[in-house]
């Protein structure tokens, strides 16, 4: 997209057919388009601002798994673009980290003033998939965010290839849930999609992800 990234919460249609926008409301358009090629009918832009403001927060897959075919990289390039993106929207972003045998938060809920590089580029992958425990330390987070501040609007992103047994159930306190599918094997277990559909939530391919943000 040449328009360029505007991360904050809004609604409507294309500007391309004549309503006014400045804008584009990503999260809503991704959610819009789930797999197909993204359309212009899938655009949704910002009208509002959410009165509460909005915290994304990730929860980043750093097992061995993620380390083949370089799924971290793009993992990574991922997350830049997008907290570059809710930067400059004002957005506060946290970072959930889990892989071996542990969960950490990394980062917030805070807006990421000087976030660039140096602060990603440490981050290592390898070990089990702590699925379970990732999705309990991203859950507690939302929820201390959710009582200090309650008018916010809270989006979990899972960035993950789902390769894990774990069958945590969706966090109470998200609002919306993204999935972005990290599995490229041929014979795929579909982890992640599953999860999706069982939370109610939105499945998007990293691949395709990527290709939309980074441009």
């Amino acid at each position: 997209m040449r328009s360029g990234f505007r991360w904050r919460q809004g609604a409507g249609l294309a500007s391309v057919q004549g309503i006014q926008a400045t804008r584009i409301a990503w999260p809503r358009t991704l959610a819009a388009k789930q797999s197909e090629p993204l359309r212009d009918e899938h655009l949704r832009f910002i009208h509002e601002e959410a009165r509460g403001g909005v915290l994304h927060c990730f929860l980043l897959d750093c097992s061995a798994s993620m380390m083949v075919g370089e799924r971290l990289a793009l993992a990574k390039g991922i997350l830049l673009a997008l907290f570059d993106r809710a930067r400059a929207a004002r957005c506060e972003v946290a970072l959930v980290c889990f892989g071996g045998n542990r969960a950490d938060v990394r980062f917030g809920p805070a807006v990421p003033r000087w976030w660039n590089e140096r602060w990603i580029a440490p981050v290592g992958g390898g070990g089990g998939t702590p699925f379970q425990s990732g999705i309990d330390t991203a859950g507690d987070l939302l929820v201390k965010a959710a009582q200090g501040k309650r008018a916010q609007q809270r989006w979990l992103w899972v960035l993950s290839d789902g390769r894990s047994s774990d069958a945590p159930s969706r966090p109470a306190a998200a609002d919306q849930v993204m999935f972005v599918d990290f599995e490229q094997e041929r014979l795929s277990i579909g982890r992640c999609a599953a999860l999706a559909r069982e939370w109610d939530a939105r499945w998007l391919d990293a691949r395709e992800v990527f290709g939309i943000v980074a441009s």
